[in-house]
């Protein structure tokens, strides 16, 4: 097989990739012991080897262009693989470690995630977390992200996509608004009351609230004055303060309703739920630290 790559141009990766992931030569050249120069010169000469640009530079930042950021990624995974492979050839202790980046929506952040993170950095205080709480949807080579918590399965093939739970979904209102509006008694009743709303980050449409009526679910269109966009748990905060009807999970109103906080209603047209849709690449492209993570999701959340 004919050599394509030596030790120059090897280094050259690893400090191109130090860089993408401090977003600093003068970070990375701390990081490996070296110059600010000397990360440079190696960013030049890939670049020249390429013939594209891998960083916008100013006086204050870098950033990886595109076309940078999609050799990051490869480059990114070809080296946690070489990693890996002198790990079990030479029969040394296998040590998740490194960086972690995590997308999960808000509520799913908040009320499973996040809880679980603190036993994961004790068993592995090697790997290194960012987490990205929001409810856009990401990319994952764009935006270098690892894994991916969703309420629906993409079409994108590249993903492998498993379903951490069916969260059940609850109709709720604080007793001070059931005292002013009165309780509704059925679904009909609904379009009587203030239906806090929530537009989704994805679409910017508000979707039914689910039910079930004789055996069937059925998607329910409410309205009311009050929309929260981004964060769905601000209607939920709504409810607490008396605003309105809600739907929403049950697992973030739970203590509300041991408390009596809340309220629940319809109780009769309950049974609904929603999915959690764990993502990521396919193996293949898998490090040690995402595969670690990944049965440590799914053995807590499953």
């Amino acid at each position: 097989m004919k050599r394509q790559f030596d030790d120059v141009l090897l280094g050259s990766i690893e400090l191109f990739c130090l860089a993408a992931e401090l977003s600093s030569f003068t970070a990375a050249a701390t990081a490996a012991g070296v110059t600010p120069a000397a990360v440079s010169r190696s960013v030049s000469r890939l670049e020249e080897r390429l013939g594209v640009r891998l960083f916008v530079r100013t006086t204050r930042q870098i950033r990886l262009t595109d076309g940078g950021r999609v050799y990051f990624e490869q480059c990114r995974q070809a080296l946690s693989q070489l990693t890996e492979a002198e790990r079990q050839i030479t029969g040394a202790q296998v040590q998740p470690s490194g960086p972690l980046r995590i997308s999960a929506p808000t509520p799913y952040a908040h009320y499973r995630l996040l809880p679980l993170l603190g036993e994961f950095r004790r068993t592995y205080p090697e790997v290194t977390i960012d987490i990205h709480v929001s409810n856009r949807n990401i990319d994952f080579a764009d935006e270098g992200y690892d894994l991916a918590i969703r309420g629906r399965a993409p079409a994108d093939s590249n993903l492998i996509a498993r379903k951490l739970e069916d969260a059940e979904l609850v109709l709720v209102a604080a007793p001070t608004y059931l005292k002013r509006a009165g309780t509704p008694a059925s679904l009909a009743d609904l379009s009587r009351h203030e239906c806090l709303q929530f537009d989704l980050p994805s679409t910017g449409k508000r979707i039914p609230w689910p039910f079930m009526q004789d055996g069937q679910q059925v998607d329910v269109v409410t309205e009311g004055g009050l929309c929260c966009s981004e964060d769905v748990l601000g209607i939920v905060t709504l409810a607490r303060g008396g605003a309105g009807v809600v739907q929403t999970y049950r697992f973030i109103v739970e203590q509300d309703l041991a408390s009596g906080a809340l309220v629940e209603l319809l109780p009769q047209h309950g049974g609904t739920s929603r999915p959690f849709i764990l993502l990521y690449p396919h193996a293949r492209h898998l490090s040690l630290r995402v595969r670690t993570f990944v049965e440590f999701l799914l053995s807590n959340l499953t």
